[in-house]
């Protein structure tokens, strides 16, 4: 067995000194004109264009960042090519010394729960991630599979606490009966990562917190100190690296931030847009650059 992820995930943050996770969110609308398939509603060739682009992108990437983020979702989307590409991509990724954090958001119970948990968290996954996002909302027991899986193989899951999407409040908001949901959630996943801590202090049960609610997201690394926080919202979806500041021990752990468009498609932004699609690359590593700094300027992680 590999050595603990929260300790994986701590040296590796250390090493390339910033948290940020780079979202690999393939769009066919939005790769570059170079990587466009011919046939664009062929699954094998979007597929085919999807790991073209993600492998660029993660080749430009591995020196600046601790890890990726592949939403599973963009390939499943095009059947059982667009999962073999996601396989190799994530075997890219790998070789490219980065952390791979699955997101797929998987959520069960009993024998489901432990088939999902094989597929991305076991010895012989086809999609292996160092930690998988997992969705709590059926209850404590949905967690358990996942974590023994993630325990085991010395991985780690992410479970969703409070998301960045507008309307998350409308369930996770909701008073029961005196605090908010995701606080209860926020409990379990306490108690889980404290059950779980490594050397670091941290442990291999994390949640997803939404950079879109700097609040809820200070409050709630108070509530979870055992817990990595996988927080998303950085970028497209409007937060700055200030909104994330609350996330992070003083040491500048405790915390990885994701975007996703705001990076791999930095030509689209008006910042990077004079370098046109021709110099994708260029912009795809500056965009990351400059978010390192972000973070590093209005967050404890330029104590890294």
């Amino acid at each position: 067995m590999q050595a603990p992820f929260a300790d994986r995930l701590a040296q590796a943050v250390r090493q390339k000194r910033t948290p940020l996770v780079v979202g690999l969110d393939p769009r066919l609308e939005m790769l570059p004109p170079e990587l466009a398939p011919d046939r664009p509603g062929h699954p094998a060739q979007v597929a085919a264009a999807y790991e073209r682009f993600c492998c660029r992108v993660i080749e430009l990437v591995a020196p600046l960042v601790p890890a990726v983020k592949p939403q599973v979702a963009f390939f499943e989307q095009w059947g059982p090519p667009g999962l073999e590409a996601l396989a190799r991509v994530i075997a890219r990724a790998r070789q490219s010394e980065l952390l791979v954090l699955v997101d797929a958001k998987r959520g069960d119970i009993g024998s489901t729960a432990q088939a999902y948990a094989q597929a991305y968290l076991g010895p012989q996954a086809p999609w292996p991630g160092d930690a998988l996002t997992v969705n709590p909302y059926l209850g404590p027991d949905t967690l358990d599979p996942f974590v023994a899986a993630a325990v085991e193989q010395g991985r780690g899951v992410f479970v969703l606490v409070k998301t960045s999407n507008r309307q998350s409040g409308v369930f996770q908001d909701l008073l029961a009966p005196e605090n908010p949901v995701f606080e209860h959630v926020a409990a379990q996943v306490e108690r889980l990562a404290g059950q779980t801590a490594a050397s670091c202090g941290y442990g291999a049960v994390g949640a997803v917190v939404g950079a879109t609610y700097p609040e809820q997201l200070a409050r709630l690394r108070k509530l979870m100190p055992h817990a990595w926080l996988l927080v998303p919202g950085l970028g497209a979806q409007g937060a700055t690296a200030a909104d994330v500041a609350g996330a992070f021990d003083p040491g500048g752990l405790g915390a990885v931030v994701n975007s996703s468009r705001g990076i791999i498609f930095a030509w689209h932004r008006e910042a990077y847009a004079p370098l046109g699609a021709a110099r994708w690359e260029e912009a795809v590593q500056q965009a990351a650059r400059d978010t390192i700094e972000q973070l590093r300027r209005h967050t404890p992680a330029g104590a890294l």
